[in-house]
């Protein structure tokens, strides 16, 4: 982990050539979807934070990392069918689309999420 990546700016400038529009495209797609929520590094990764972390996002050597929390993906598990997953990641192949839709549908039910824990702490 690079910790001298302090802005996702800097992280984009850091991967690979052939990734970054990817990435690109990806913080465009999170940061439509949850106009509310900040930027940040954590984990070493681009993170969308509004009332906790929201979404991480990575670029991968074979795939973009998708990190909408589990409930991200226990509430998408139907539409995430034919992508490989695990308890916490969506792996997203660099030969397909980014699929724009289901990250945005990901992504706004994880600020509604996230929202509504802070509604429930009183925040």
């Amino acid at each position: 982990m690079d910790t001298s990546i302090k802005d996702i700016d800097s992280y984009i400038r850091s991967v690979p050539e052939d990734m970054r529009e990817r990435m690109e495209k990806m913080r465009s797609i999170i940061q439509k979807a949850a106009p509310k929520a900040t930027e940040a590094i954590k984990y070493g990764m681009p993170t969308f934070v509004h009332h906790g972390n929201v979404v991480h996002f990575a670029a991968c050597k074979s795939h973009v990392g998708f990190y909408p929390a589990p409930s991200g993906i226990v509430n998408f598990a139907k539409e995430l069918k034919g992508y490989t997953c695990s308890k916490g990641s969506i792996h997203l192949p660099l030969d397909k689309p980014l699929p724009a839709k289901l990250i945005t549908a990901i992504v706004k039910f994880r600020m509604k999420e996230n929202e509504g824990k802070a509604k429930g702490k009183g925040k």
